[in-house]
Order: structure tokens, then sequence, then C-alpha cells
């Protein structure tokens, strides 16, 4: 027929059948899909041709320090391969029991392991001593030393990995090692053992695939839809930000760049303090609220649930008429507890010491008095402008309370010889006031790795509960943790927690 528009057919159907392929796999039979793989499964005896210096790995001994027999080494790498999150409840072994995958060895006894990788630094409160995790021998028929691995919370592609030395059991011979059984089930899904990764599988042909057919599908959509689609991990809805102030100015940077993608989504402020925060979305209990908190978040809140997401870094301001800008810790914490009512006492101008606080419910002011005050409280305020006090006020060094970080950069530049305390990246885009080091010490990451500059603390994002994996919670948590997010992190002077040398310097929440 003449006019009519082929290539836009032929796109159609090209589209059509790696579709349908994409679908069913990544879809419908693997869209929870827990993988595993024996990375290694290696015996050390030289007898059997392996390198002479193998005998020397035979001189490991079991807890009870009988030196190993005929020893071995399994390397287990247990992984998120399918499109949707993996929950504690998706594992089915045994519905009261807290074990998630069990992997048999027959012939052989586990003489001990140890967790060596894990794809994020949050998965090391899995493995505790309640979790389920350990290793055992059972002996029905056939002997084998049995691993208990624990029911692990795996985002997509998150993974674990298990090293594992293990023996021939007693009076047994070579011939009774057999491969590895791994034991387990995914309600909804499937646990199946993956492939290494080296050359491209049926699978991410199929993905590849659709993908170009994808772009040709683009190059035609004029002729089609008038609307570009979203992105896949792309969230509608209405998601209410509220919590620390500090970190405010990464969440409106990342929350705007989110919305740019993904149209479908719409984000409100309410940035007053981290525990007002963490109050407000415990009393919304839905996922419709994300709270983020300077630090973690203490006691009380039980359903509340911590991600470390950036690893930050504040430094105390000081006004320029103060005349100081090294201060040591002893004469931080003798200003704070009002022994030090002049910047001469140490070497700085004549000008009467002011403090400008965050208020009491702030996480910055928390860990301030955690890190810098070693966990004293400031007293309460004497003064509603920073510069006298108010009548009736306890008398002393001048304190005022702001709600705010910006509020507190404010009032340090306009009041003389005013300190305060600020999250880093915000105080450095300022130029009216002064930041202070610290025995000598700027605010860097190196310094505070290395435990020369103690002013910083791990900056938690908290959900109400484990959002659904297609919220816009759990669809901007990833964004926030992945790429674009990561960028938009350190372009503030934070550091994302995953990007860390040393991930514990992000501290597990509680």
């Amino acid at each position: 027929m003449e006019g009519f528009p082929w290539d836009v057919l032929l796109a159609v159907v090209g589209i059509a059948v790696p579709a349908v392929a994409f679908l069913w796999e990544f879809v419908l039979v693997g869209r929870k899909r827990l993988g595993y793989r024996v990375q290694m499964d290696t015996p050390t005896a030289s007898g059997r041709g392996f390198a002479p210096t193998a005998d020397a790995l035979a001189q490991l001994q079991h807890e009870n320090g009988e030196r190993l027999v005929d020893p071995s080494f399994v390397l287990l790498r247990i992984e998120n391969s399918g499109t949707t999150d993996i929950d504690t409840d998706d594992y089915a072994v045994n519905e009261n029991d807290r074990v998630g995958i069990r992997v048999k060895f027959p012939g052989r006894t586990v003489a001990g392991m140890v967790v060596t990788e894990l794809s994020s630094p949050h998965l090391h409160e899995c493995f505790g001593d309640d979790s389920g995790f350990g290793a055992r021998d059972e002996n029905p028929e056939r002997p084998a030393g049995v691993i208990d691995l624990p029911r692990v919370p795996l985002n997509r592609g998150a993974h674990y990995k298990i090293l594992a030395v293990l023996d021939r059991i007693p009076n047994g011979t070579p011939e009774d090692f057999d491969d590895p059984q791994v034991i387990g089930e995914i309600k909804g899904g499937s646990l199946r053992e993956t492939k290494s990764r080296t050359g491209p599988t049926t699978s991410v042909m199929a993905l590849i695939l659709f993908l170009v057919v994808i772009s040709i599908f683009q190059l035609t959509r004029s002729l089609v839809f008038d609307d570009k689609p979203p992105p896949l991990d792309c969230a509608a809805g209405k998601l209410t930000i509220t919590g620390s102030t500090a970190f405010a100015p990464v969440l409106k940077e990342a929350t705007a760049s989110y919305a740019k993608t993904c149209p479908g989504a719409s984000f409100t402020f309410d940035s007053r303090g981290s525990a007002e925060g963490l109050g407000s979305l415990n009393q919304a209990a839905n996922d419709g609220v994300l709270a983020f908190s300077d630090g973690a978040k203490g006691e009380g809140f039980p359903q509340l649930l911590p991600r470390p997401v950036a690893f930050s870094l504040f430094t105390l301001v000081v006004n320029k008429e103060a005349g100081v800008q090294d201060l040591s810790l002893a004469q931080i914490r003798d200003v704070y507890d009002g022994k030090i009512a002049n910047w001469k006492e140490i070497g700085g101008k004549d000008q009467p010491v002011r403090l400008v606080d965050r208020h009491s419910d702030s996480g910055t002011r928390r860990t301030f008095e955690g890190q810098i005050l070693a966990g004293k409280r400031e007293p309460g305020d004497n003064s509603d402008d920073c510069l006298k006090q108010a009548p009736g006020a306890q008398p002393g060094v001048v304190r005022c309370a702001k709600p705010s970080t910006n509020d507190v950069l404010e009032a340090v530049s306009r009041v003389p010889g005013a300190l305060g305390y600020s999250e880093l990246g915000a105080a450095t885009k300022r130029e009216d006031v002064l930041p202070v080091r610290i025995d000598g010490h700027q605010a860097t990451l190196e310094g505070a790795i290395h435990a020369a500059y103690p002013f910083w603390e791990t900056e938690y994002a908290y959900t109400y509960g484990e959002p659904k994996a297609d919220s816009l919670v759990a669809s901007f948590l990833r964004y926030l943790t992945n790429q674009v997010g990561k960028d938009v992190v350190r372009s503030h002077g934070h550091r994302p927690c995953a990007e860390l040398v040393n991930p514990v310097l992000c501290r597990p929440g509680t």
C-alpha cells in the first residue's frame, strides 16, 4: 500500500519480539531472583598436583587445636540477580527459622568461615550473633558440613561473599567429597546458580537487544507518541522531605534533579531539625515522608529504619571581629563552659564572646555536643538578639539559639565576637564568617579519617518501616545513592558512604 508507514510497522514489530522476551526474563520469571555462585572450591593437598606451598595451608587448625587433615577453601557469592528487592520475609527455608539459605558439603566438615565482602555497609548488621549465621555438622546416612546463611535483605544487584575453610570428615576419604548443595526457596521467585559474568549471558544479550530496538523506536517516536516516557526507575507521587537543615541544600538539589527526570514526582520540604523530622515521620507512619538526621536517632522510634547516606563534616565559624581562627579542644570547651568571656583572654581581640547555638532538637547540635563537648549538654540560651542578655536571664556569656544552619551563619556574620557551628559546605560558601581550625587541623575528610579532626557525623535517611520497592521514597533513596545523587552529595562537601575506603566510618544507625 502506497504511503503506508512501513518503517513504523517494522519498528513496532522489532520491539514486540525482544520486549516479550525481556518481560518474560526480567518481569515474570526473573522479577525476584536470588542467585548463588561457588566461585572457588579448592583442595590444598600437594599430593593432588597443586603447588608445594599448599602444604603450608594444611598447617591450619580447627578451633579445638586439631590440625586440618585435608583442607579446602570455598568462596560463596550470594546475590540479588532479579529486578526486585528481596526482603527477609521472602526466604522460605522454614517459616519459623532465622536461616535463609543452607549450603551442604557432603564428605566435609566446616572448620571456619568469615564474611569477606559486602556490597553495602549496612549488611554488617545481618550477620550478628542472633542472625542465624553459623556452621554445623549433620549426620544422616552421609555426613556433611552445613553453613547456615541468615535472611539477608538484598536490594537489586546487592551481594555478599562467604569464605569457608573445610576439612575431610573423620575417617573419610577424598572420594567422599561431593559438590556443594545449596538449599533454599524464595517466595514468588527462585533461587538458582548464576554463571560468571566474564562474558554476556543470554539475559544480558536479550537486554542489549531490547535497548537497541528501543533506540530505533526513539527515532520514530514522533510518528506514534507525543510524550517521552520516563526512565524505568521513576516513581510518581508526593513526598515530604523533613529533618536536617544542614543536609537540606543537598536534598533540594537532588529532588529538583529527580523531578526533572521523573515528572510524575513532586517534593515538599519541612526542614525543622533532625529530632523534629524524626518525630514527624513517626507520626505520619507512611511512605509519604522521608526524614534525614545528622547522626543516629538514639533511643525511641523503633519503627524508623536508618540508611547511612553520607559522611558529613562540620566546622565552627567565628565572626571576623573576634581575632581568632584556631582553637584547641580545651579552649572550645572552656568557651562553652563560660570560663572565657572575652577573646583577648586567649590571644584574640578585646571583644566579648557571644555564642550562637542551634535549638536542642538539632542533629548538628547533638553532633557538636557529642564530638566536641565530649557529651556535655550546652546551657540554655539567655539572649533574644545574640548581642545582649535578655532581662531576667541567667547571667554569663551571651548565648542565643537559631532554628537552622543558615540562621546561625547569618547571626555569626553580623554579631561582633560571635562563635557558632555549621555544616561545612554551607560555611565555606560564605565569605562573611571564618572557619575555625581545631588543634591546628582544618575540616577535611583525610583529617577526620585519621582521627585528627573530630567534628564529623554520619547523615542518615530514615523511613517508617521498609518502604515498598515501587514507592517514591524507595526510588528517591536509590537515586540519591546512585551516580547522580552521589555527584550532588560530593558537590556540597559531603562524601557518599559507599565511596569511603573504610565504610565503617559511616556508623550503622540504631
